[in-house]
């Protein structure tokens, strides 16, 4: 999330420092923070915490130390990124120092490993374990983080949004952007394999221009908004099937950030709503069980007083024929929610609409292009965001439950690794579900996520990101 103070409210404190820049890392277990005229810190996500701090440790060329260049004032940050949990930072000054220069810094060693130039300023940079991204207006650039050697550059058209996205895998490795508009739709998304380098995919992901783009951990999703917001796409990758169709909302609205759990499982999706979005990721065999409910829910067959004979869909006992009466049905429904739960794998989220059935039953009968309107899927669970961030820019994660196997992931939280890639690599959340909200006004939020039943997440935790 690169910030412009531009959303300052009336209530603002004069002199009120804001931030410039915020990202997690691949896992979204840290986030870094970039400020204006005071450096850069790093966060730990959970348990909150602030772990590391740089104001002034990293010289500029041709100076001694910071300090000497700047006088006594901290540099500005407009993009600070983690490689996992390491000691690895890619930085790209603000203000007074060049938004054209790169440096990639050690924070144990408090030095600079590298130092890039660039024709126009740096917008954006993405890193994984095998490569560095750097992202400007109308080029992208791809380097072997080992050595930082150049391996290809790719012209794009002009993108001022800086819109790309890599993924954290070392197997699927993939760079997602928007290709060149010439011969094709405006909201095509190009696959990029960074280890091999050459375009895998083309897919046709919107009619609208792209807004957001976002990675699973694994690399094996991609998930698209366009700018008008009202719905967020999944696909595989990399044959680009359509997976998945979320819907945001009926009015337009423009999207901050995607983000997918460790699972697969859930995404999240934050905009200029003020409410976060969070969907669970269905396979046919739970949206079907979940359609069954449905129907004999509509038809009556679940409203009577615990017999439900006909609602031995929702027994996840191969032997089990009493359905919820055989569950010991009570009055807080809590049997009810077990057994929805067992169904649909993890649960899913309160009833919205008895008119559910019939909808799929209309959509059956209409062509691909009506149908759209019908498919999307609503959200699982959501958020407020409190009233001191309304109209600020965010940007949301899931952290909490189990990680992937996948060798690109270690299991241990070692931030003060000296190595450029030894271990540190991540993957250290584990638990229940959290949603976790950075806000531009400078606040961290975290929100319980409850991944059984859905519903309204609560606020359990709010910090400053600006303290000292």
């Amino acid at each position: 999330m690169r910030v412009t103070p531009s959303a300052l409210t009336p209530s603002t404190p004069a002199g009120s420092a804001v931030i410039l820049s915020a990202s997690f890392n691949q896992d979204a277990s840290c986030l870094s923070v970039g400020y204006p005229r005071a450096g850069f810190a790093i966060f730990n996500c959970d348990p909150f915490g602030r772990f590391y701090a740089g104001s002034a440790a990293f010289p500029v060329s041709g100076s001694t130390n910071a300090s000497q260049s700047q006088g006594n004032e901290a540099p500005s940050f407009s993009v600070v990124e983690m490689l996992f949990t390491t000691s690895l930072v890619a930085l790209v000054g603000a203000g007074q120092q060049s938004p054209r220069r790169l440096q990639i810094v050690n924070t144990k060693r408090e030095s600079t490993i590298c130092e890039l130039s660039f024709v126009s300023a740096i917008l954006s940079v993405k890193l994984n374990r095998k490569r560095l991204i750097v992202c400007l207006e109308e080029h992208i650039y791809i380097y072997d983080i080992a050595n930082m050697k150049l391996l290809h550059t790719i012209d794009t058209s002009p993108n001022p949004h800086a819109l790309c996205a890599l993924s954290p895998s070392s197997e699927n490795c993939y760079l997602a952007y928007p290709p060149s508009t010439s011969g094709g739709s405006s909201g095509d998304l190009l696959l990029f394999d960074v280890i091999n380098l050459q375009a895998v995919n083309i897919i046709q992901a919107h009619k609208s221009p792209l807004s957001c783009i976002a990675f699973s951990c694994d690399g094996t999703l991609v998930a698209t908004s366009s700018d008008k917001g009202t719905v967020i796409r999944v696909f595989s990758v990399p044959t680009g099937a359509k997976l998945f169709q979320l819907r945001r909302g009926t009015y337009n609205a423009n999207i901050y950030s995607i983000a997918f759990d460790i699972s697969n499982k859930f995404v999240c999706v934050s905009s200029d709503t003020d409410t976060v979005h969070i969907y669970k990721l269905m396979t046919e065999a739970e949206k079907k069980a979940y359609e069954t409910f449905m129907r004999r829910r509509s038809s009556g067959a679940g409203s009577g007083s615990g017999g439900g004979g006909n609602m031995d869909i929702l027994s996840t006992s191969p032997g089990a024929t009493g359905g919820l009466g055989s569950t010991g049905m009570d009055g807080t429904g809590a049997s009810m929610k077990k057994t929805i739960g067992g169904i649909l794998g993890t649960g899913f989220a309160t009833i919205r609409t008895p008119l559910a059935s019939a909808t799929s039953a209309v959509s059956s009968f209409l062509p691909n292009t009506l149908t759209e309107m019908w498919e999307p899927q609503r959200d699982f669970a959501f958020a407020k965001l409190p009233q001191q961030s309304k109209g600020f820019q965010n940007m949301c994660a899931i952290v909490g439950g189990q990680p992937p196997n996948s060798p690109s992931f270690g299991t241990t939280l070692d931030f003060d690794n000296t190595g450029l890639l030894d271990g540190g690599s991540g993957m250290s959340s584990t638990g229940p579900l959290q949603l976790i909200v950075v806000s531009a006004c400078g606040f961290f939020y975290g929100y319980t996520l409850d991944s059984e039943i859905g519903g309204e997440c609560v606020l359990v935790k709010e910090h400053s990101l600006l303290d000292d």
